[in-house]
């Protein structure tokens, strides 16, 4: 017997079959946010990155009846918001990288002793996160914030385990860094 994510995901997707658009509706509402992270890691442009799950979600729609329920709805939404974003990131060679980010985009409001807020720490680490290469990027959103195992990542993203693995490894130190290149002294609020 499947979860009861799953269970709430499939019958979303039976209800769209029938016609019902509230359903689909649901099924973008609950999973967007996720999916737009992911989309982030590899585009690194929030507008663009927006324009991008747009176009993930008309796919999707077109899409649902081929879903076959082996896998869980997720597995297979991300691995459609992987390839389309590699796919526009492919179209845009000339984009702009982002190597420099306005870092004092907000400002620390902590006093000593203090711990930074969960909306401060979230944009500490989504600015971390853009600093880092689209791989990188990625494998720790799907590991981390997905908590998806290796092997459903390598689902996904078509990465070999090794690679996934030592992603993993390099990102989390990447992370590291830049989040101690941002915080300074204050990483320790962070953690």
């Amino acid at each position: 017997m499947k979860s009861n994510k799953y269970t709430e995901d499939y019958e979303l997707i039976r209800r769209c079959g029938e016609g019902d658009t509230s359903a689909f509706r649901q099924l973008v509402y609950k999973h967007k946010d996720v999916s737009l992270s992911l989309v982030l890691s590899i585009i690194k442009d929030k507008v663009i990155a927006e324009d991008v799950l747009q176009e993930v979600f008309i796919k999707v729609y077109h899409k649902l009846h081929t879903f076959k329920f082996k896998s869980s709805f997720s597995t297979w939404l991300y691995r459609i918001v992987v390839n389309t974003s590699y796919n526009e990131l492919k179209k845009r060679k000339d984009h702009v990288r982002i190597d420099h980010i306005e870092e004092h985009t907000f400002s620390l409001s902590i006093e000593a002793g203090d711990r930074l807020g969960m909306q401060d720490q979230k944009k500490y680490i989504d600015l971390a996160l853009l600093k880092l290469n689209e791989d990188e990027a990625l494998i720790l959103r799907l590991f981390y914030l997905c908590e998806l195992s290796i092997k459903e990542i390598e689902g996904i993203t078509s990465f070999k385990q090794s690679k996934i693995k030592v992603g993993l490894h390099r990102g989390r130190e990447n992370l590291s860094f830049h989040l101690r290149q941002l915080l300074g002294e204050d990483i320790d609020q962070l953690l």
